[in-house]
């Protein structure tokens, strides 16, 4: 199996779930305007969008990571 092919299913991953805390972050900050929680209270709004940017931080590595090797190989040719 590649590398390369496991790196990009990784940040793919992980870009979707930051993509949904994030989503979820907005629908738990409109619901506390309405008295709804959908975490049950274990979640803050702030707190999703810290585990969203966490992930994020991941993902940026990995592409900075693929876009080094690509450098790397396009320096040869």
């Amino acid at each position: 199996m590649n590398l390369e092919f496991i790196y990009k299913h990784f940040a793919r991953t992980l870009f979707m779930m930051a993509s949904v805390a994030i989503a979820l972050a907005f629908l738990e900050w409109i619901g506390d305007f309405v008295g709804f929680s959908l975490t049950g209270g274990m979640y803050t709004a702030g707190r999703l969008v810290e585990l969203a940017a966490a992930l994020l931080v991941f993902v940026v590595a990995v592409l900075l990571r693929q876009i080094r090797d690509e450098l790397r190989t396009g320096q040869g040719s």
